[in-house]
């Protein structure tokens, strides 16, 4: 009987590896609507290059805060991100107004479990050659589960090529991972009140709803329902976070249309749609309010 020949190749040096890795262009890999619930523990998370700015359990909560960051983009080089011009917050068409394709995947800092979606930040960059020093604002609409820095804007492509300078678009997307600078700003949707979108899947004994639009913060932290008609009129009923911007209300009696919403955003400030949804609503349907945050 012969001899079991063992082959044995070693690994290459990590030096090596890291040279490898360098040499390519660095596109971003966010999170997509159909993973809300994926398991952020088994993600790699390992910080390519230097590790600037503070750990990665620190918010930026507050307007006017700013600090540097790690940016890439995903999606096409023109696009908004997700093909499906959605992502993890639940917002959807956000190639179009008020979005523009001006969006960004944010990691757990920016994301927040999905209570930063919508928060507008003003970016920029300036340390490659062909970035333009410019500022630009961006909206979180995505979760970036590949986190490159501790603040780790993964940006459309739409938003990355806008950083560059004329006619160097394409330059800066090469370039895969730049430095940038940033600030959290009020949000400013020109024209538009508070919206409310009732989710596929809503009927009489479930509410599933999205929050968008709202000036100021941007974001969501709390949403409260009130039905009419004397079961449950005139009591709000605490609905909670399903995923990104989508709140649930699971009932345990029929749900009495219409329904006045109640938002309240991070600063604490609260806010009041008066039957705001109708007593004829339908699943996958757009309601806008009267009411914006000044």
């Amino acid at each position: 009987m012969g001899k079991q020949l063992t082959l044995r190749v070693a690994a290459p040096p990590l030096v090596l590896v890291a040279m490898l890795l360098l040499s390519f262009p660095f596109t971003g890999r966010c999170a997509v609507a159909e993973q809300p619930g994926a398991d952020e523990s088994s993600l790699d998370t390992g910080v390519a290059g230097d590790v600037v700015g503070p750990n990665f359990t620190q918010s930026a909560a507050s307007f006017g805060q700013s600090g540097v960051a790690r940016a890439t983009w995903y999606g096409a080089p023109n696009g908004a991100g997700p093909y499906d011009n959605g992502g993890a917050c639940g917002f959807k068409n956000v190639n179009k107004y008020p979005f523009m394709a001006m969006t960004s995947c944010g990691n757990q800092p920016l994301f927040k479990d999905g209570k930063g979606c919508g928060a507008c930040y003003k970016i920029k960059c300036t340390k490659h050659k062909a970035c333009s020093g410019r500022t630009e604002t961006v909206v979180i609409t995505d979760m970036n589960y590949y986190p490159v820095a501790p603040y780790h804007f993964d940006l459309s492509g739409t938003a990355f090529g806008k950083l560059a300078k004329p006619g160097r678009n394409d330059e800066l997307r090469h370039a895969g991972i730049i430095d940038i600078s940033f600030t959290r700003v009020p949000c400013e949707f020109p024209g538009l009140k508070v919206g409310f979108h009732v989710e596929e899947g809503s009927n009489a004994v479930y509410m599933a709803i999205l929050v968008e639009y709202e000036n100021g913060d941007g974001d969501v932290v709390q949403v409260d329902l009130m039905e009419s008609g004397r079961r449950g009129g005139g009591r709000w009923t605490r609905m909670r976070e399903s995923w990104g911007s989508i709140w649930r209300l699971d009932s345990n009696h029929r749900l009495q249309a219409p329904f006045s919403v109640r938002i309240r955003n991070e600063s604490g400030k609260t806010l009041v749609a008066r039957n705001v949804i109708p007593k004829n609503w339908r699943p996958n349907t757009f309601y806008r309010s009267i009411v914006q945050y000044s």
